[in-house]
């Protein structure tokens, strides 16, 4: 087991928050229906924002918990407790403007990206409400905030565990049910929930993400977090023939994303293991040798994300995080398409100076948004440092 950390208040990194904030760039750029999110999309091999972003968000969890939850575990509980239920508000809110706005919009104009989108929400709504508050039911786009909401929910029982057991018997446990999540562990759970809830959800409809999978991520985030809290670093650096190592995997994958290495090392014949849904065996590979390889050049990488806008970004996650979903669904009314046209046909999408408007537009709004959270932050909690000081 590591070594406990000492109770001295841990500072937060801004690395963290700027590397969350160029993963919520990164995302935006790839949701947004636009030409660009095909190059956004998988562009260094098969790592996507959402990983980084998931991995980022735990292991800032983990760094600024651990010492709480050794000093005081009610109240580290209750913190993740109460942050899991901010979150589930906000999920509320953009599944009454989903429900609401857009599905009317959808069932008005007959647009086919976004009637598709709701499409089972359109057919059963009582199901579909029932089921999505109890974060069964999970609509395209609005299944990563559910995610979080019981990743954070489970956190206090993680870091317990850890702290009883050692951190090796967590993620060996984690580790298997992400295996038994490669097998059909998602499929038979939700069959008992069916039986149970008498939801009749269909399993695609019950988000994109494997939690059973995903779950492993966030672990790992966790305890390189809590690790990173400690005095000694789990990494400190990495050999060079590690890093090296690690390169040659990333350019090998890179090489399958864009089919330069022929039919037989092609996306479709590996999609099974390159699933990103159910984080595969070789993504997992992959974004190891991507982490390691980044973090072997940490002191070079910093110099070019700890930069605006990415901190004031990475600072109001939450808030950037649902702005960008609003755009991505005005984004998808602009689509003409309508949803009696071919389904097989590719998806439709802005191009040109309407493309390029609209990811400026986008990115413009989503940098008010968080700056005016951080200086709504910085008032809130003036009077409070004032306080303290007296």
């Amino acid at each position: 087991m590591a070594p406990a950390p000492s109770h001295s208040r841990l500072e937060r990194q801004p690395e963290l928050d700027a590397l969350r904030g160029l993963f919520l760039v990164w995302m935006t750029l790839t949701h947004l229906p636009t030409h660009f999110s095909d190059f956004m999309n998988s562009t260094f091999g098969f790592v996507s924002s959402a990983e980084g972003f998931v991995f980022i968000s735990a292991l800032l969890v983990g760094r600024l918990h651990i010492r709480l939850w050794m000093r005081d575990a009610a109240e580290a509980r209750r913190r993740l407790w109460k942050r899991s239920l901010r979150i589930y508000g906000y999920h509320l809110v953009m599944l009454a403007l989903a429900f609401t706005v857009a599905a009317a919009y959808a069932v008005h104009t007959h647009k086919a990206a976004l009637y598709h989108l709701l499409n089972f929400y359109i057919a059963h709504p009582a199901t579909a409400i029932a089921g999505s508050l109890l974060l069964l039911y999970c609509p395209p786009l609005l299944d990563i905030l559910p995610m979080f909401v019981l990743f954070l929910l489970l956190t206090p029982l993680w870091l317990s565990l850890a702290l009883r057991c050692g951190w090796r018997k967590v993620l060996a446990a984690s580790g298997l049910v992400w295996l038994l999540a490669q097998f059909g562990l998602r499929r038979w759970t939700h069959h008992a929930l069916v039986l149970v809830t008498h939801l009749r959800i269909p399993l695609q409809e019950t988000g994109a993400f494997n939690l059973f999978a995903w779950q492993a991520l966030w672990v790992l985030g966790l305890w390189l977090g809590a690790r990173s809290a400690a005095p000694a670093s789990p990494v400190r650096r990495v050999p060079g023939w590690v890093a090296a190592l690690a390169w040659l995997v990333c350019l090998f994958f890179v090489g399958v994303r864009w089919g330069w290495l022929g039919s037989h090392w092609s996306r479709d014949a590996l999609s099974t293991s390159l699933d990103k849904w159910h984080l595969g065996p070789l993504r997992m590979l992959n974004l190891a040798a991507f982490a390691l390889a980044l973090y072997w050049l940490r002191n070079y990488l910093l110099q070019g994300v700890l930069i605006e806008p990415f901190l004031t970004l990475g600072k109001a996650s939450l808030q950037v995080f649902c702005t960008h979903l609003v755009f991505v669904f005005l984004g998808l009314a602009f689509l003409t398409r309508d949803v009696n046209e071919d389904v097989g046909a590719p998806a439709e999408q802005l191009h040109g100076v309407w493309a390029a408007g609209w990811v400026a537009l986008t990115l413009a709004a989503l940098i008010l948004v968080a700056a005016r959270q951080v200086r709504k932050r910085k008032a809130k909690s003036g009077p409070q440092v004032q306080a303290a000081h007296r």
